[in-house]
């Protein structure tokens, strides 16, 4: 399977695909025409997050063993929410403990990236518009969201989005172990077979709602687990068949 990365090269961000192990770059638009160039060595260079996107969507209680320990209802319909791209960090960048912000917690989620501009999006043809999946942490700022009522600021603040360490190409997301862990100890572990609201309904439904622009993110909601985080913890997402994101913790 082809995993695409965005490295820091040669003092620039760069697209590039590992295959087999081989790493090379990317030449012109990875979302357009491109093809792959030359084979690099990809080892001791910094990893970023692997797109850009225009906005990350997010889903709230879309496992039903998340709405159960929250002691929310099923929702009729998903709960969506935007975080903003100020949130974005990479593999190995710090997540930032806001001052004040009381306790923030830690959610693993499998991330959707869309791969072209989408648009009332039929749920049979949302795979056309799948570049790949990630590994993504929806982190939370708890005490804040429960004030708040509303997810933004809880949400929102810089370095609350993790995502990473790839875009895995190709791969079906219906049927994949997603697992939160910090410090070595697992937390969280569920499979998408168990989201709510399954990937081609979150296409339909988001697209129906918000054009999705190329890089654009879907986060489809976090399993049971979620537990605070605290400065001088090591947060890791698992997703499989993508691998591994992991964050240090630190005060803000």
């Amino acid at each position: 399977m082809d995993r695409l990365y965005r490295l820091e090269y040669q003092g620039a961000p760069h697209h590039v695909i590992e295959r087999d192990g081989v790493w090379r770059l990317v030449e012109g638009d990875i979302f357009g025409p491109h093809v792959l160039g030359a084979e690099i060595a990809a080892k001791g260079l910094r990893r970023l997050a692997p797109v850009v996107p225009s906005k990350i969507v997010a889903v709230g209680l879309n496992y039903k063993d998340h709405a159960a320990e929250q002691g929310k209802k099923l929702p009729a319909e998903p709960m969506i929410f935007i975080k903003p791209t100020t949130a974005v960090i990479g593999p190995g960048d710090p997540i930032r403990m806001p001052p004040g912000a009381g306790r923030v917690d830690h959610e693993a989620e499998l991330a959707v990236v869309i791969g072209k501009p989408a648009y009332r999006v039929p749920k049979a043809r949302a795979a056309e518009y799948i570049l790949g999946l990630t590994c993504a942490n929806d982190v939370t700022a708890r005490e804040l969201q429960v004030k708040d009522v509303q997810y933004t600021r809880a949400k929102g603040f810089d370095t609350f989005a993790p995502l990473g360490p790839a875009v895995a190409l190709g791969l079906d997301g219906s049927a994949l172990d997603v697992e939160g862990w910090v410090n070595g100890e697992r937390r969280q572990a569920s499979n998408t077979r168990e989201l709510i609201f399954p990937i081609d309904h979150l296409v339909w439904f988001i697209s129906s709602v918000m054009t999705l622009n190329p890089g654009d993110v879907i986060s489809t909601g976090t399993p049971a687990g979620i537990a605070p985080l605290k400065a001088g913890d090591q947060v890791t997402v698992k997703v499989q068949g993508v691998g591994e994101l992991t964050n240090p913790v630190v005060d803000g």
